[in-house]
């Protein structure tokens, strides 16, 4: 089976689930320590990951693993209620189908959160983050999902990564905080392979690699 043919097949299973021509707007991937957030989601529909074909199950403490449909502050949304990672020992494939069900599933914006740890000195332990950019150190290691047969039914073969994070998403992003008094940063986010902490001198090659 195409990996078009397995999306296709999951997202028919959840829309079995989901009231007639319902359809999320809007992906939310929640990351360690967010997971409540889909308790807020007005849900149509919350299935198991175990339940939706080619989902792998979520091991890690505190990521519940499901899948939330319904709406929040207005939107539609299809919540992750706990991540997928590498280092639980699945290939990347594995750990971005969830995303492109979701997108089979009609949502145009994607929002991924995590807890990571900060290599600028002047942020602080809980300080908010906007991605601007990122450095994938899995995919200069020759890992990335996109690697395989081409569908062009999924998108270009070659997509261009610059800007990788939408400009306009993040400028609202920043406008809404400020009408919250809610300090956020932006940043360059560095992906390394875990799950063991980084060494003394590979922190001091990411700082320089992520600085601006």
């Amino acid at each position: 089976m195409s990996t078009h043919d397995r999306i296709t097949h999951a997202a028919a299973t959840i829309r079995r689930q989901l009231p007639e021509g319902w359809s999320p707007d809007v992906g939310i991937i929640l990351g360690s320590g967010l997971g409540a957030l889909a308790d807020e989601v007005e849900a149509v529909a919350s299935v198991a990951y175990e339940e939706i074909p080619g989902f792998v199950r979520s091991s890690v403490e505190g990521h519940v693993g499901r899948l939330v449909l319904g709406t929040l502050e207005g939107a539609h949304v299809a919540v992750m209620q706990g991540r997928l990672h590498y280092y639980e020992g699945y290939d990347l494939h594995q750990v971005t189908f969830p995303v492109r069900v979701m997108r089979g599933l009609g949502a145009g914006i994607l929002i991924v959160t995590n807890a990571a740890g900060g290599l600028n000195p002047n942020f602080r332990a809980g300080d908010l983050m906007l991605i601007e950019d990122h450095i994938n150190l899995l995919g200069w290691g020759g890992h990335n999902p996109l690697i395989g047969p081409n569908d062009s039914r999924l998108g270009l073969r070659f997509p261009p990564m610059n800007p990788a994070y939408d400009p306009d998403l993040l400028e609202l992003t920043e406008k809404v905080a400020l009408e919250c008094n809610v300090e956020v940063r932006r940043g360059v986010y560095i992906m390394v392979a875990g799950p063991h902490y980084e060494t003394r001198a590979e922190l001091r090659l990411l700082r320089q690699w992520g600085a601006d």
